[in-house]
């Protein structure tokens, strides 16, 4: 008990103003929100969106693989057809996947690969 009592007195006043008050309801509707996302495939689609938006095509077979081991990589060959090595092989530093492995891995874990106009300006 002095220990907390020493906690509130000394450490937390250094904190005041720069931590934000912990909320259990909202951090308990985040959760909610986040896992739905997952298991909905939203939080990948989201990620890869931007990658595939704003990264080459090194950040993408990062991205990719990251999506990849944390889907599990034993499912997603078997969702996409593929043998685990030629997953793994993609995914090494300077590998040039073929377009129908990008194409098969997208597909396996539930992204369309869709394409759209680029945000151009047009002269006034």
């Amino acid at each position: 008990m002095a220990q907390r009592a020493r906690f509130e007195r000394e450490v937390l006043p250094a904190f005041t103003g720069c931590v934000l008050p912990f909320d259990l309801d909202a951090s308990q509707t985040y959760a909610t929100l986040m896992a739905r996302a997952r298991r909905e495939g939203k939080a990948i689609a989201e990620y890869l969106r931007r990658v595939f938006t704003e990264g080459d095509s090194d950040e993408i077979l990062r991205a990719l693989g990251h999506v990849a081991r944390a889907r599990g990589m034993a499912k997603l060959a078997a969702d996409s057809g593929l043998s685990r090595e030629n997953l793994y092989n993609a995914q090494k530093p300077g590998a040039k996947p073929r377009f129908d492995i990008i194409l098969r891995v997208c597909r396996a874990l539930g992204v369309d690969l869709v394409t759209q106009p680029q945000n151009v300006r047009t002269p006034a």
